[in-house]
Order: C-alpha cells, then structure tokens, then sequence
C-alpha cells in the first residue's frame, strides 16, 4: 500500500517556477479564490500577475510570463501579518507578509493588491489558512487527543464511521490493552475501554503500509505509519481471524477510495466561486531558446528571509574556502547554504 502522503507536496513545499502540470490541482485540492491584480513584491516588484488560494496552498504567476510563478504550501507557513511595503505599482502600501520555512530555509513572500481600498487578498488567505491549521486532525498522526465523548468517536464534518469493533488489543505494551477499533472514511481510530484518553487516530493520509502479521500474541494488525508522522509501527489484535482480515480488507477498500479523492479537512467557501483552476491557468508559450536541463535556478534567492538588507556586511576569511567572504547572517553556515543549492 502506497501512502497519498508520497506524491502529496502540495501543502507541505515552496517552490519556484513550477511547471503548467504542478499548477494544476491535484485529487482533494479545490480552488477556492482567485485575486487579480497581485503583486510579487518581493520577488518581481512592479509585476503584476494573479493569486490562487487553494485548500492546501497558494500560487502567484506573473500575467505577462505565466512561467515565472511560485507555490507556497500551507504547512510550510510560519507566520502570516499585513505591513507596509513599498510596491512600485501602488507605491507605499499595505501588503500581505508570509514567512515560511521549507527544507531548513527560511522564505519571506510580500503580496500587494494593486487595486485599491479591497482587503480580499488578506481576508481571504489568513482565512483559509487558518482553516487549515484547525483542521490537522484530518491529516496528522494524534496520540492521546480528545477523540471519544460518551464511548462515541467525535466525529469530523464529513467523516462516516463505517465500522465499529469491539475487543480489539493493541499490541503496543507487554501486556496489551483491551480497546474499541473505529473505520471511518478518513482514518482508524482506537481507544482503550479502560481509559479513553490512551488512543490513537491515525489518517489514511499517514499509512504507509497495513498488513497482517504474525507476532508473540499470534496473527495481528500491523499498521506502519509515515516517516513524516514518525514511522510508528502499531500492532493490533483482532478475533476471531475471520473477523481480522475482514478488517484489513475494508480498510483497504476504504484507504484505495480515500486515495483516489482524498478529504483534507480545509473547508472554507467564498460568496462568489471563482473558475476551476484549469481554466484560470494561463498556458505557457514555447520560447524558441533552448534551456540547459542542469542549470540550477536561482530564482528563490530573491525570497530569502534576511530582513531589509540595505548593504553588504563586512569581509571575513573563511578557512574552509580559503578566502574572504561576506560574513554570513547570524545562523547561517557554509554547510547549510550548499545544502540549499543540492
């Protein structure tokens, strides 16, 4: 079994000048606004182009040059505030501030909306994000949360349960521990009758592998989550073993459905729907140049987090390159900055 999290990059990267196909939204993304008039102001001052805000990310392209574009994921995002910027479309400005972090590098993105006295573009985005940060259940690995109100599972919006089953042992102690098992459209969940706050919820979006296996109490349900929600592997035993691989079979059947359209959680509604994002993306012309493949672009070296930078810091001998270098920022090392470029 394949996790959905494995081809899943959308919330979770930023990325430049992605390719027409990544634009494009995958099973369980949804458009839900789309702002004309925005200014990169970072990244491409005085450039104007178009904002998508999805369920799981947003996207600027240029309007002029559709190829130059960027994506930032949700889960990536560390903070997000309105400052002033100066915008050589509006001038000195209210704008749209996001901070985010991807692959230990810290990027900074300023938006500005060029048409004057709309707070859509803020409105819009805090929203949606905030939808997102409160809806991680749907997505994350939880241990010991508050699932289970009156011996019944609390149910998300839009969430089934599809099969309850009782007498379940997880395996996870010497002793094992006497629970209740719940299927549902979005995740397995588990409980300890004994003491309903011991429990698991794990989304089908974490499982990497589910399979039955023998083990010291003999056959059992062996559910190994995600490397990104820390490789749990989760041992449970369910009798008799008819009743085991009926087990292992819906949950199969119901993980190759959520993986086929997958529910994210992220459900936030705008008054007027905008298009699908397939008729807003605007194709790419072929230019008649052709690109080096090994080339590596340094297009996300305009986004780097380092402040308002007004000039160059002083010169500093570097023993491991054996000459003077602009010192680098607080934080930052030689090591670090050729991991970016790798």
């Amino acid at each position: 079994m394949s996790s959905v999290l494995d081809a899943l990059w959308e919330d979770r990267d930023v990325r430049f000048d992605i390719t027409a196909q990544q634009m494009k939204t995958r099973p369980g993304e949804a458009l839900i606004d789309c702002l004309d008039s925005i200014e990169d102001t970072k990244g491409n001052n005085g450039d104007r182009g178009r904002l998508l805000v999805t369920n799981l990310r947003i996207i600027w392209h240029s309007s002029a040059l559709p190829r130059v574009n960027l994506s930032v994921g949700y889960n990536s995002i560390i903070n997000i505030t309105t400052r002033t910027a100066n915008s050589k479309l509006r001038g000195q400005t209210e704008a749209l501030y996001i901070l985010t972090k991807s692959n230990n590098t810290r990027f900074e993105f300023i938006f500005t909306n060029v048409v004057p006295g709309s707070p859509r573009l803020f409105t819009s985005v805090i929203a949606v994000h905030r939808a997102y940060e409160t809806s991680k259940m749907y997505r994350d690995l939880k241990l010991r949360a508050a699932l289970i109100q009156n011996k019944q599972l609390r149910l998300l919006p839009r969430e089934q349960v599809y099969d309850k089953i009782n007498g379940v042992w997880n395996l996870s102690s010497d002793q094992g521990n006497l629970g209740t098992f719940f299927i549902t459209n979005v995740r397995i969940v588990w409980h300890a009758n004994m003491n309903e706050s011991f429990n698991v919820s794990i989304p089908y979006l974490q499982i990497w592998s589910i399979r039955i296996r023998d083990s010291k109490f003999g056959l059992a349900l062996v559910i190994e989550s995600s490397r990104q929600s820390g490789g749990y592997v989760l041992g449970f035993k369910i009798d008799p073993v008819d009743k085991l691989q009926d087990a292992l079979k819906e949950i199969n059947s119901l993980h190759k459905v959520y993986s086929a359209n997958p529910i994210f959680g992220v459900d936030y509604e705008m008054e007027e729907k905008p298009q699908p994002l397939e008729e807003l993306t605007v194709e790419q012309p072929f230019d008649d140049v052709e690109i080096e493949p090994d080339e590596q672009t340094d297009a996300f070296t305009a986004y780097f987090a380092d402040g308002n930078k007004q000039q160059d810091r002083e010169p500093v001998f570097s023993e491991e390159l054996g000459l003077a270098v602009e010192k680098l920022k607080d934080g930052f090392t030689l090591q670090g900055l050729w991991e970016v470029m790798s």
